[in-house]
């Protein structure tokens, strides 16, 4: 049904109130959360509640604010669905800063963990669990000024979350979420985050940015593999060349060699392992740099480099898995535009 053409949310415009009455049993235990500070006994927000304004907003597009997330809250659909009595905008403001979300970080690991995998024939050779890896700046000072209807300063953001995310593929759940600063330094580099929350028994999807001898060879050693994509420039000499079959031809690889790698690296910094990599048909690119605020990508040269430790696994299996990586971009872009409200500014 056609959206209301004011700026009021309506009845009319809510979406998924369907789904809400299991939801609400999910999250009924969070309802006590954040009270101890409630000594007048006079909140009308409570965490459970929070939570399922938060997720209205994500199902309805309609809603854009935490303004909208009040209104919806006044509306009777909502409040017999959700169980919910009029919030004040005071009040969704300050939840940010009052509801501890580890509980309801919790809730959400258990249901992932009843999450049934999903076999794939395609990639019955591997037998580990394959993990998509990403870290990503999410701009959340803004984002949640806006919803909170606090101006910007000059249009800049003044500080920014980087989301780490490990995402299960074939499950189609992420197994964790690392929060870091946006800072790309020291604890919070998206190489430093995987390497500190590395497990055994994982295929590790990543981009060109996880590209570390030293973080290729912890995973290694705890008995995982990965795959990986490594710069044009790259620097390695060849050892073995692996013959083609048609299958990988028909994937469109180009080479598949042994090679050696860090020659020039500080001692105990290069490769300590046997490295494989794969060249993949790309399509060449050139950057531009920025463009209108967003990059316009790395300059390729026709050939995509696949850097694995799988020896035995098929040339054209490696490129498919390393295009299963790009699922994370989709997913991150769908849970963390509309899961920002959950973040707590520091």
């Amino acid at each position: 049904m056609a959206a209301s053409t004011s700026n009021q949310v309506e009845e009319r415009d809510i979406q998924g109130l369907k789904h809400f009455s299991k939801i609400r049993k999910l999250l009924k235990s969070l309802h006590e959360m954040g009270c101890d500070r409630d000594r007048a006994n006079n909140r009308n927000v409570h965490m459970d509640e929070y939570c399922l304004g938060v997720l209205l907003y994500m199902f309805n597009p309609t809603i854009t604010s935490l303004r909208g997330i009040q209104q919806a809250s006044e509306l009777r659909n909502v409040q017999k669905k959700l169980g919910i009595k009029r919030a004040s905008l005071g009040a969704l403001s300050e939840s940010v800063s009052v509801f501890d979300p580890e509980p309801l970080k919790q809730i959400a690991v258990d249901l992932a963990a009843k999450v049934p995998g999903q076999s794939s024939d395609d990639f019955s050779q591997v037998k580990q669990t394959i993990t998509a890896v990403d870290g990503s700046v999410v701009d959340t000072l803004g984002r949640i000024a806006e919803l909170a209807w606090v101006p910007k300063k000059g249009g800049q953001y003044k500080y920014a979350y980087r989301l780490h995310t490990q995402f299960e593929v074939l499950r189609g759940v992420p197994n964790r979420i690392d929060v870091t600063p946006s800072n790309p330094k020291g604890k919070a580099d998206e190489r430093a985050v995987l390497a500190a929350t590395l497990e055994p028994d994982r295929c590790y999807l990543k981009d060109r940015g996880y590209a570390k001898f030293t973080l290729w060879n912890d995973i290694n050693a705890l008995g995982s593999t990965y795959v990986g994509r490594i710069r044009d420039n790259s620097v390695y000499e060849v050892v073995q060349q692996n013959e083609l079959t048609e299958e990988d031809s028909a994937e469109g690889v180009l080479s598949d060699q042994i090679v050696t790698m860090g020659a020039s690296s500080k001692p105990g910094e290069a490769p300590d392992h046997k490295i494989r990599i794969i060249e993949v048909q790309a399509t060449p690119h050139t950057s531009r740099g920025k463009y209108k605020g967003g990059s316009t990508g790395h300059s390729s040269d026709g050939k995509m480099r696949l850097v694995t430790n799988m020896l035995d696994v098929p040339a054209e299996l490696i490129s498919k898995l390393y295009r299963l990586r790009w699922m994370i971009e989709v997913c991150q872009a769908c849970y963390t535009e509309r899961s920002l409200l959950y973040l707590h500014a520091t």
